[in-house]
């Protein structure tokens, strides 16, 4: 404590020294969940401000993923999931809206998994159903449904297929540089993907937009310290990637999860909740995987889907993107609640929404 005691104090003698109010913004779910529960929002000075931003898997996931979800789920199909795709809800605006949960309470076989490889068990045990695993989440993630599709391969498994939602981060970053409107200081950037992806796939934010970064763990004091690195950044005007965490992160990622991903996926354009398309932010089955492949075998594609309108006035494309906070939502704590969620970012447990909620019961930012 007497070490966050001492970098509160340095920040708030940095932030003093830059005369505005500066923004950061946290990328990471988990980074938003940790800074809820530490209480680390009260240690900050007043002129410093914190954004959320779409670094929840299950939240970014387009309407169009979550109907092409929820539409697998038939007779004969068995369905594998994350425990957070369950409870969002797909397109409509009535209460019967289906959801992975509701479709399950009407007899679909929906089976919630904690990994990727468990699939593989489930599809060899039932040779007569079409099981299919949700692939969704971003780089720490992809290895394991990229090791499944070769151990689904390996076994021939002619019952089981992916259907790849997952998306990677550093093209959403540059993304959400190329919006002025967000007027984003310094970026917090997840050091759990940052060990898969390595250090230098980040070079851009501090290169190409000037804008501070630092990679963190999810310790408190990784947190702040990275906060305190980034108040410098923008006080010198110099920028330059720095990382805390308790292990340090390789400057060029983890080369065993970078070659299975490049042999098992290929680089696709990805529709993300909020920001639409973004070019080269998805992976999708390679093609020496492609009978794998439930988007292909399905006859699924998002891109040539009509856009989804959820209809309920959620605003969880706008809470993701950094331009709302979620007591700005006019469902937030009212209609929609953990107990009873309406969006994503309130139902997954990554979730701004949820979050704030779970945390800060306080209906103004």
């Amino acid at each position: 404590m007497r070490n966050i005691e001492a970098m509160r104090r340095k920040l708030d003698g940095l932030v003093s020294k830059i005369g505005r109010t500066v923004t950061f913004m946290e990328v990471c779910g988990t980074h938003t969940t940790a800074i809820f529960r530490s209480g680390l929002r009260s240690l900050l000075p007043e002129n410093l401000r914190l954004l959320s931003g779409p670094g929840c898997p299950v939240c970014v996931t387009d309407q169009r993923e979550i109907d092409m979800a929820i539409s697998l789920a038939v007779e004969g199909r068995i369905v594998l999931t994350y425990g957070d795709m369950m409870k969002v809800p797909g397109s409509g605006t009535s209460s019967s809206t289906n959801s992975l949960a509701k479709m399950k309470s009407r007899g679909a076989r929906i089976e919630v998994v904690t990994s990727a490889m468990q699939s593989i068990e489930i599809a060899k045990n039932n040779p007569e159903s079409e099981v299919v695993f949700l692939g969704v989440g971003f780089e720490t993630t992809a290895p394991g449904t990229a090791v499944t599709l070769k151990q689904a391969d390996l076994h021939d498994l002619r019952n089981f297929s992916v259907l790849c939602l997952h998306k990677t981060v550093p093209p959403v970053m540059r993304a959400l540089c190329s919006k002025p409107e967000l007027k984003i200081d310094g970026f917090i950037l997840p050091g759990n993907v940052t060990v898969v992806t390595g250090i230098q796939d980040y070079a851009f934010l501090t290169d190409e937009f000037h804008k501070a970064a630092a990679v963190a763990g999810f310790e408190p004091e990784e947190i702040l310290a990275a906060i305190v690195d980034l108040s410098r950044q923008v006080i010198d005007g110099r920028f330059a990637l720095c990382a805390y965490r308790v292990n340090d992160v390789p400057k060029t990622g983890n080369s065993a999860a970078r070659k299975i991903l490049s042999e098992v996926f290929e680089t696709s354009d990805a529709i993300w909740r909020g920001l639409g398309q973004i070019p080269g932010s998805g992976l999708r089955v390679a093609k020496n995987y492609s009978r794998f492949d439930a988007a292909e075998r399905f006859g699924l594609n998002a891109f040539t889907t009509s856009p989804a309108v959820q209809g309920n006035n959620c605003r969880c494309g706008e809470i993701l993107t950094g331009l709302l906070t979620p007591p700005e939502c006019e469902l937030y704590g009212t209609s929609c609640t953990p107990v009873d969620p309406i969006g994503p970012c309130m139902v997954s447990s990554e979730g701004t929404c949820g979050a704030w909620h779970r945390f800060n019961r306080q209906k103004t930012s």
